[in-house]
């Protein structure tokens, strides 16, 4: 019963970061299955199977708070269902003794990527609106759905960012969009894991777990893009990320605790630096938007005003001259 909870304490705050940053989930779940003792292949796995639920939900309810572009959804989602199959089966046939290395480098790869990504860069606007042209979405989609099926996470991490950069959609829109394509990287990799693998490392619990609490996050995190600021999530996220995974390539080859400890003291201190910094550029953006969204508003008053006085000046009459006084 422990466990459940553990696992479902773990879902839950995995669901909520991946809802609200549209990356999160797969990474987040799989770096604590692989510091419980699981397998790459049977993390990996579980991990993919409690996301076909949780991709489900989530798209269901991004779909409902008008989050989800559907032809972004089906250009990128198929042919990241191929390269997840691809994946799946690539991770399966390694050694675990050369596939746990390989899945922590991927993972601390991009884990580095998203603390780097949301702490210092901001969202390019100016082709805001632009549709997304399927030779983009289609090796993007193929590229990120291996990725995710090898790293036990990825699809977020690689899909997201891409999109956002392209400045082509809402940011709403590439989180809804991509947390709902990622249905089909789910299904597709599991389905690919259990045939290569079997149910052999997959715990029925771990998998119930982090189901149950990502379904419960799901909702809550489609309502929360909206609201939560993705810098100071996406930095805390991303250093959770390489602390943990910088400790297991550490515990792999058995680093001394000279050179490991100042590593872990330096990661801390930069991931606390970035998380300080995301909420000052948070804050001095928000203050920004206001005194532009404040100037706005005037101007608009001040037009509004000159439109009305003009009417007025239009539709007022004339006024008529008093008739000249008589000579006689």
């Amino acid at each position: 019963m422990r466990t459940l909870v553990l696992f479902a304490l773990v879902g839950l705050g995995a669901q909520l970061v991946d809802g609200s940053l549209g990356m999160g989930y797969g990474v987040t779940s799989t770096t604590l299955l692989l510091a419980v003792g699981a397998s790459p292949a049977a993390a990996s796995a579980t991990a993919h199977l409690a996301e076909i639920g949780t991709n489900l939900a989530s798209g269901v309810a991004h779909w409902r708070f008008g989050n989800v572009d559907w032809g972004v959804v089906a250009k990128i989602g198929v042919p990241g269902a191929v390269g997840a199959a691809a994946g799946a089966t690539f991770l399966s046939s390694l050694d675990t003794s050369v596939a746990a290395p390989l899945m922590n480098s991927i993972l601390l790869v991009l884990g580095l990527y998203v603390l780097v990504r949301f702490t210092l860069r901001g969202l390019n606007r100016q082709n805001l609106g632009r549709p997304m042209r399927r030779r983009f979405l289609a090796p993007l989609g193929l590229f990120a759905g291996f990725v995710d099926a090898t790293g036990g996470g990825g699809w977020g991490p690689v899909g997201t960012p891409a999109i956002l950069a392209s400045g082509r959609m809402e940011p709403r829109k590439v989180i809804g969009s991509i947390d709902t394509s990622e249905f089909l990287v789910s299904a597709a990799a599991s389905v690919a894991f259990l045939l290569a693998l079997g149910s052999q490392g997959i715990e029925l619990v771990w998998v119930l777990g982090l189901l149950a609490g990502g379904l419960v996050a799901a909702p809550i995190a489609a309502w929360l893009v909206r609201h939560v600021p993705p810098r100071l999530l996406g930095s805390a996220v991303g250093g959770i990320i390489v602390f943990t995974n910088t400790r297991s390539l550490f515990a792999a080859f058995e680093v001394a605790d000279a050179v490991r400890w100042p590593v872990y003291a330096v990661i801390v201190v930069a991931w606390v630096g970035a998380v300080v910094y995301s909420w000052k550029q948070y804050r001095a953006d928000t203050e920004a938007e206001s005194v532009e969204a404040a100037r706005e508003l005037e101007e608009a008053r001040r037009a509004e005003l000159v439109r009305q006085l003009s009417r007025e000046d239009v539709h007022s009459p004339t006024p008529s001259l008093p008739p000249a006084p008589s000579r006689r």
